[in-house]
């Protein structure tokens, strides 16, 4: 096992050294200039859009066409679509992974873990837009991502299916791995649970949800994702304001180690760099490809309405709650030497600052990010599987293999769930990142016809395929 290990970590200083952090950047800069800042200038019409429940809210034929359309299928709302995302970006990464960005990286990798976010999220804008310009008519609803783009987009059938091969390894068993492994390391530290007991009970509350389909997953993760990620950020907030004093000292040391003379003399700035872009996208998935599928999923007037709140979903995700993680490790003064890491670092430094309650409360709160993230990354499989077959008992033994992984995640090594984690994560957004760089023309030409159409005071924009003839015999479903 050590050796695979070993392996694993070589593969990853490689894809994360010289190849991903550049073309992360690159892309996120690039499709922030093309878009002209959109992740700043259209914040208002983020929010407003939010609370959209249908994309019914049309006129004339326009509505007409959406109804008869759609008739059949079972309608996603934007909301449900964003709870469903925002339970696979909020999850162990907003409380372990930033733990370890600090612990690893130290400080400044809070920064970098900003940057990240900021501009990744216009990366997030194009390939979720893109997801609902290609998505195509399921079954029970819509569904589409980076596998039917690339497929329908760029004529690339067999990118689409190393793309599904890619997410549904990542997904469905890596990151589901991240996420009990660090849910069985919290109970275990706040209530000496067993690791494999709790993993058995995680594996049977999940394959009793996913076995509902995307319908019961949206349902569940809209309940839970409002309620964990308000109540964590509130309690942040609560100890923000009892150390309100410190909060500028603790910016100025973030801004500092990420750029001081002292880290970069020790390397310091690389490996903050780092551990902050990769803890960053783990957390936010901004260009990696797994948002585009609940996007896809979402019944709505425009395409761009979908880009627009996946690209809140990121800002919500690594500004708000990430940042709360972080501002509560520093506060506390718990140790970043390395000696306590992951999860346990940031039950430390709640204990710190609450007492022994702080255990127990990220123990639940953890509970509840990662189970809505394993109900979310389920999903991202499950959509890719359909895309190679639609085989029902392909798709049997894929949910039984997510359960087991599961529980095989509760009891491995944290180095060997994270190193995994990593590098499936690094070759999926690598897939993507080259698929949106050729198909963000048409995200942006979108852009341009979406808020044409504002300007000329239609608050609810609506598109049709003939607004892009070149492309229009590969759009079903507008």
């Amino acid at each position: 096992m050590k050796n695979l290990n070993d392996i694993i970590t070589f593969t990853n200083d490689i894809l994360w050294t010289y190849i991903l952090i550049a073309v992360l950047l690159g892309c996120a800069l690039w499709f922030t200039f093309k878009s002209r800042f959109i992740q700043f200038r259209m914040i208002g019409q983020m929010i407003r859009l939010l609370g959209e429940t249908s994309a019914d809210k049309v006129t004339g034929k326009s509505k007409a066409e959406h109804k008869k359309s759609a008739s059949a299928l079972k309608h996603i709302s934007s909301f449900e679509a964003f709870a469903v995302s925002l339970a696979s970006r909020v999850g162990t990464g907003n409380l372990a992974g930033v733990a370890t960005a600090i612990a690893v990286g130290g400080p400044g990798s809070v920064f970098w873990m900003w940057i990240i976010a900021l501009f990744g999220s216009a990366s997030a804008f194009v390939e979720s837009t893109l997801a609902q310009l290609f998505k195509i008519k399921g079954k029970d609803s819509y569904i589409g991502g980076p596998a039917y783009y690339m497929e329908k987009g760029l004529k690339k059938r067999w990118m689409g299916v190393l793309f599904a091969v890619l997410i549904t390894i990542t997904f469905g068993f890596a990151f589901n791995s991240v996420q009990s492994n660090t849910l069985c390391a919290a109970f275990q530290q706040a209530f000496g649970t067993s690791t494999s007991l709790m993993g058995i009970i995680l594996c049977i509350m999940t394959l009793a949800v996913i076995f509902g389909g995307i319908q019961r997953i949206a349902k569940v993760s809209s309940v839970i994702v409002p309620i964990m990620a308000l109540g964590y950020i509130a309690l942040a907030l609560f100890i923000i304001v009892i150390n309100i004093k410190e909060l500028p000292s603790i910016i100025g040391t973030i801004v500092s180690n990420a750029f001081g003379f002292r880290q970069a003399v020790g390397g310091g700035i690389g490996a903050a760099l780092m551990q902050g872009i990769k803890r960053g996208l783990f957390s936010n998935e901004a260009g990696m490809g797994s948002a585009p599928n609940a996007a896809a999923t979402a019944h709505v007037s425009h395409p761009v309405k979908q880009g627009l709140i996946q690209t809140l979903g990121v800002f919500t995700d690594t500004l708000l709650i990430c940042s709360c993680t972080a501002f509560i490790i520093l506060f506390s003064g718990a140790p970043l030497d390395g000696s306590v890491n992951g999860v346990q670092l940031t039950q430390h430094a709640l204990n710190n600052e609450i007492g022994n309650i702080g255990t127990v409360f990220v123990a639940v709160a953890l509970f509840f990010f990662a189970f809505s993230s394993i109900l979310g990354n389920y999903y991202y499989g499950e959509a890719n599987i359909r895309y190679i077959t639609r085989s029902n008992e392909v798709m049997f033994l894929y949910r039984i293999a997510v359960g087991i992984m599961v529980f095989i995640g509760a009891v491995v090594s944290l180095d060997l769930a994270w190193n995994l984690a990593d590098v499936t994560m690094g070759l999926m957004a690598l897939c993507n990142l080259v698929a949106i760089i050729f198909l963000g023309k048409y995200a942006f030409k979108l852009l341009k016809d979406y808020r044409v159409q504002l300007k000329a005071g239609i608050k609810n924009p609506v598109f049709t395929k003939d607004k892009l003839p070149e492309i229009e015999d590969e759009i079903e479903c507008w």
